[in-house]
């Protein structure tokens, strides 16, 4: 895959999060309940749940929370939350996918609409742009921990079943299919390599450059739908900055 690194783009906004470290923690607190609650407790037949809880470690989330989360799943919480999704556009056009996990849809629905309508995009009905992604396995390995050069790391991402390596001055980035994650993932741990974060996301067919006039206005939206206690992820179709 060509452009920037995506896992720069990641690192430069965890540090900006670091502020608000205490939403990102209750944010996985869901997923982790909602993955335990239907996949069992234990994460080594829950690969979710595992997926989730390597997340929360990645993001230096204390033991004691995940291990609260798995707990309450276990025990006679009637707490439930619903996966929905959102489309639309943000200004300049760029497509716009969001994942939230919510108790109250009506609520959420409404919050994620006056997002889009005050940062100058367009809430779309379902279907309207998730056509333009794919979802994928990403996995990374940060490029200080190995002594593997590209050519290593390309073949052993191969041989793991690896769709494709990005390189970049950071990190080794690597692309599966979805089915393959949890395996290409676990082949990389036995090879020796350090995983920095595994997750999978929804990547862009094509992305296209944010009008500089819309610059602003753009991360506004984004911010503001990241900052929704309800929403999990957001994922846009813009062109990496230079």
């Amino acid at each position: 895959m060509s452009g920037h690194s995506k896992w720069h783009n990641i690192q430069g906004r965890k540090n900006a999060q670091d502020a608000k470290r205490g939403k990102i923690f209750q944010k996985l607190s869901r997923e982790i309940y909602m993955a335990a609650k239907n996949g069992g407790p234990d994460p080594s037949g829950n690969p979710n749940l595992r997926m989730i809880m390597d997340k929360a470690h990645a993001n230096n989330m204390p033991k004691n929370n995940i291990q609260r989360a798995i707990k309450k799943a276990e025990g006679n919480s009637e707490e439930h939350y619903d996966e929905i999704t959102y489309e639309g556009y943000a200004p300049g056009g760029i497509a716009v996918f969001i994942e939230a996990l919510t108790d109250n849809k009506n609520r959420t629905a409404s919050d994620v609409r006056v997002a889009f309508t005050r940062n100058g995009g367009s809430l779309g009905a379902t279907g309207s742009v998730s056509y333009m992604f794919d979802r994928k396995g990403y996995i990374v390995i940060d490029r200080s921990t190995t002594d593997a050069d590209e050519d290593q790391v390309l073949l052993d991402v191969m041989d793991a079943g690896g769709d494709d390596l990005q390189t970049s001055d950071d990190a080794y980035e690597v692309y599966t299919d979805p089915k393959e994650f949890t395996q290409v993932r676990d082949a990389l741990k036995k090879d020796g390599y350090k995983i920095a974060d595994a997750e999978l996301v929804m990547v862009p067919q094509n992305t296209t450059p944010v009008p500089a006039d819309k610059k602003e206005q753009f991360q506004h939206l984004v911010d503001a739908l990241e900052d929704n206690d309800d929403v999990q992820n957001v994922y846009t179709a813009a062109a990496d900055e230079d």
